[in-house]
């Protein structure tokens, strides 16, 4: 019979155990959002140095481009404002990931 009355101390431990769950998860997600920001961060700064290494050049000159797998030549002129216009989509995918980072962190801490 005392096993019986211990079984009701039991219904703590699994939610114990489900807060802790969903604790993990929540900073497994964390965790998953700093190597995007980390990995989306890195490719910015190759962009950057693209952009400061040919804008300088003249703007006729032949430029080669990785597009799908697949090396295509331009000019500056074509390539210059294409490599701009993704380093400032990653910009803003970062700048809302850090906006997802705060929310997340603002829950995991409720």
């Amino acid at each position: 019979m005392a096993s019986k009355s211990g079984s009701g101390g039991l219904r703590e431990p699994p939610n114990e155990q489900a807060v802790l769950n969903m604790y993990e998860g929540k900073r497994s997600e964390l965790s998953q959002i700093y190597s995007n920001i980390t990995d989306l961060e890195m490719q910015v700064s190759e962009h950057s140095l693209v952009i400061n290494a040919i804008q300088p050049l003249d703007q006729s000159r032949k430029c080669f481009r990785m597009i799908g797998g697949v090396l295509v030549e331009r000019t500056i002129k074509e390539v210059l404002p294409a490599v701009q216009r993704n380093k400032d989509g990653l910009e803003e995918v970062v700048r809302k990931l850090y906006e997802t980072l705060e929310k997340k962190k603002k829950d995991l801490t409720e």
